[in-house]
């Protein structure tokens, strides 16, 4: 099983998104980023599970999704994930 590290970016990202959805409904954030976490645990046991990342040409470079969020992650070895983003689909990565 994997170990799964967020990146400052990654987790600066969780919060924006806990921040921006909270505006509306703390509760809905709450789920919300529950969700994205979930998703991300998978990873230890699959790290393969998400597609390449179109953005990019390289295969360790791969993508969940989660809802409208996209939830970027390098494998960096069979034991050690690196989750680097978490942003909104509608977004650019490249703007990031």
């Amino acid at each position: 099983m994997a170990q799964i590290n967020l990146s400052p970016s990654a987790l600066n990202d969780l919060k924006s998104i806990f921040d921006y959805i909270s505006n509306d409904s703390v509760f809905y954030a709450e789920k919300v980023i529950d969700k994205i976490l979930g998703k991300i645990t998978v990873l230890a046991s699959n790290s393969k599970i998400g597609k390449k990342v179109r953005e990019f040409d390289n295969e360790s470079i791969r993508e969940l999704l989660e809802g409208n969020y996209r939830i970027i992650y390098r494998i960096e070895n069979e034991d050690e994930i690196s989750v680097v983003r978490i942003y909104h689909g509608a977004r650019l990565l490249k703007n990031l």
